[in-house]
């Protein structure tokens, strides 16, 4: 499972700010607690010096006897110290340092793997940056309404839209909650309106739910973000750059509307870059297109095209325009 180090870096800025939260939150205890019971400070001191004493004298060798003797001493004045917190009206815990999860006190990281307070802020990272693409509101499985699709058969088929939407749906489902390394690449193609952005964000919402790295863009932002890199033509290059390592290396690419950008040799460059470079380090990726299997093949290289039809499951969407219904 790769871990989108962006995101990452977000989620640790957020526990840092938790950590931070909870050192003002102990600071202003032991305030209160020392200007209530003065006592609770000059023990706190000796506490110190009794740590700083045993350090000295391991460092310096001491014997067996001195350190235990120190270590009896140390425990002693804890004791005095609860005795004396609780004379002065608090619990026992006022004093102890605060940590909102204490499987890794805060830290984020259990010996070298990531805890799960960090992978549960990391996913609310996931979660964010999708919305803000997706919009996510009311994009899940639940809320997609197939009555929406003509269920009469269609006359040169014999199956209907909405028949062959509950196909696909089914599919989705499947392939959000059973994601793995060894997941399809689907193509969904079909006219404007029938689902297909609904569908991708379904699929982002439960994958990135489930801890796997997604990244969700429209066509066009993604090959201009190749072309600020290529040419420089961006102010902050290395962000550009950043951005285009996590479309190369997230577990799930989700390209939306390919087709809708200008078809120029730099272009199609990019995109057999990207489709190949995710299928040799096995990433799996969702494209989306308004275009025809024959559109595509008058568009693009032939390289791209045995891809998309070697190695990418095709989900045909027909139908009338949801949209349009609404309305």
């Amino acid at each position: 499972m790769a871990i989108d180090g962006k995101l990452l870096a977000r989620a640790r800025t957020a526990l840092e700010n938790r950590r931070k939260r909870n050192d003002e939150l102990f600071e202003q205890r032991r305030k209160e607690a020392y200007a209530r019971a003065p006592g609770i400070r000059v023990l706190d001191a000796e506490i110190s010096a009794t740590m700083a004493e045993l350090v000295g004298i391991s460092i310096g060798n001491g014997s067996e006897e001195q350190i235990e003797d120190i270590r009896l001493k140390n425990l002693e004045l804890q004791d005095e110290r609860l005795v004396e917190i609780g004379k002065a009206g608090f619990p026992k815990d006022f004093l102890d340092e605060v940590y909102t999860c204490q499987k890794c006190n805060d830290s984020g990281y259990i010996r070298t793997e990531i805890c799960g307070c960090l992978m549960e802020l990391y996913k609310k990272e996931q979660t964010k940056s999708l919305s803000s693409l997706l919009k996510l509101g009311d994009e899940t499985f639940d809320s997609f309404d197939l009555t929406y699709y003509d269920d009469s058969p269609h006359p040169e088929t014999g199956v209907s839209p909405r028949r062959g939407m509950e196909i696909i749906y089914e599919i989705c489902v499947e392939y959000s909650r059973k994601f793995s390394k060894r997941a399809m690449n689907l193509f969904f193609n079909g006219a404007p309106g029938l689902g297909k952005t609904f569908l991708s964000a379904c699929i982002a919402r439960v994958v990135a739910e489930n801890g796997h790295s997604v990244v969700y863009d429209m066509a066009t932002s993604i090959f201009s973000k190749f072309e600020d890199a290529k040419f420089q033509r961006t102010g902050d290059l290395d962000e550009t750059k950043s951005e285009i390592k996590r479309y190369l290396e997230c577990d799930l690419l989700i390209i939306d509307d390919l087709g809708t950008e200008m078809t120029t040799v730099f272009t199609i460059s990019a995109l057999f870059e990207l489709i190949n470079t995710r299928l040799v380090t096995n990433k799996k990726t969702i494209i989306s297109s308004n275009l025809t299997i024959n559109e595509l093949r008058n568009r693009y290289s032939e390289q791209i095209m045995s891809r998309l039809e070697g190695e990418y499951h095709v989900l045909t969407f027909s139908g009338e325009d949801i949209r349009q219904k609404l309305r």
